[in-house]
């Protein structure tokens, strides 16, 4: 088993902040990090690069950059505010409030995190930091507010998250309904694949929105439906633990890319059986 942080010797440099990164040396590497859990959702750790295989367009590349281990992490915590969340006293943005400071203490200490409020309009009511502190005092502060343009949102803590450095992520806490966005679904679908951020959507309530398992899916992430409200903390503390097991993968890409921005799949598998491998759907070449 690979120790924490353990790198290939080609891979010596700081993660890079796109999945597409220009290195000094010229060369263009694609990083892709991949999450393997076993048919219960538990993590598969201890595997090298050897056990995965990776698909650009249909065809193997070879990885030449391996990483296993906790990285650093930068994670948005975006929560739904709107009065579709109030009802029932209250209690669905309780438990979301509730749940994501159980998130908040599921992380490492040196982890930044930034909490960001949606309703009628979204604002950072905590700035990305390492005090995790400060980002629960902006949690307890949160009440119900406004509509719910949750895919103009989303888009918005995209923003908000990408600009940091190392693994972004970003944590998604809504009923799922959306109202007035400008933004459609296919739009926001298309934005998550133009940056380089693990998506995680939590559906609040009877059902789960196509568009968040659709996120997941091109981001990497992973989504949820969580109908009994008194289980989203487990469920977060779920998805912090995954963030603590993923691998990242980077390699060359074997044929040459044109000048315009093209689109290029990703299909990542491990060779073991009963392992479920989640990455990313693929990439905007540059």
């Amino acid at each position: 088993m690979l120790l924490e942080g353990a790198i290939v010797p080609l891979f010596a440099l700081a993660l890079a902040a796109a999945p597409y990164a220009q290195f000094t040396s010229g060369v263009s590497l694609v990083e892709v990090y991949a999450t393997v859990t076993d048919r219960q959702g538990g993590p598969v750790t201890g595997l090298t690069a050897a056990d995965f295989r990776v698909l650009e367009d249909g065809s193997p590349e070879t990885i030449t950059a391996f990483a296993a281990g906790e990285f650093p992490l930068a994670v948005a915590v975006a929560v739904d505010r709107s009065f579709s969340m109030s009802g029932e006293r209250g209690a669905r943005l309780n438990m979301a409030k509730s749940a994501a400071r159980a998130f908040i203490g599921a992380l490492k200490p040196q982890d930044q995190v930034m909490v960001i409020a949606i309703g009628s309009d979204t604002s950072v009511v905590a700035p990305l930091s390492a005090n995790h502190g400060a980002a629960l005092a902006a949690i307890d502060r949160l009440d119900a507010w406004g509509t719910t343009p949750l895919y103009d949102a989303t888009v918005s803590a995209l923003d908000a998250i990408q600009s940091a450095k190392g693994r972004r992520a970003l944590v998604l806490l809504s009923d799922g309904t959306d109202r007035y966005s400008e933004t459609s679904a296919a739009a926001l679908v298309d934005q998550v694949r133009r940056r380089d951020v693990l998506v995680y959507p939590v559906a609040i309530g009877p059902a789960r929105p196509a568009v968040f398992a659709e996120l997941a899916t091109a981001s990497g992430g992973r989504s949820f439906l969580v109908r009994d409200p008194r289980e989203l903390s487990s469920t977060l503390t779920s998805i912090a633990r995954e963030l603590r097991s993923q691998y990242l993968l980077g390699y060359v890409p074997s044929r040459e890319t044109t000048g315009e921005r093209s689109w290029h799949s990703i299909d990542v598998t491990v060779n073991r059986a009963g392992a479920i491998v989640r990455a990313r759907d693929g990439y905007f070449g540059r």
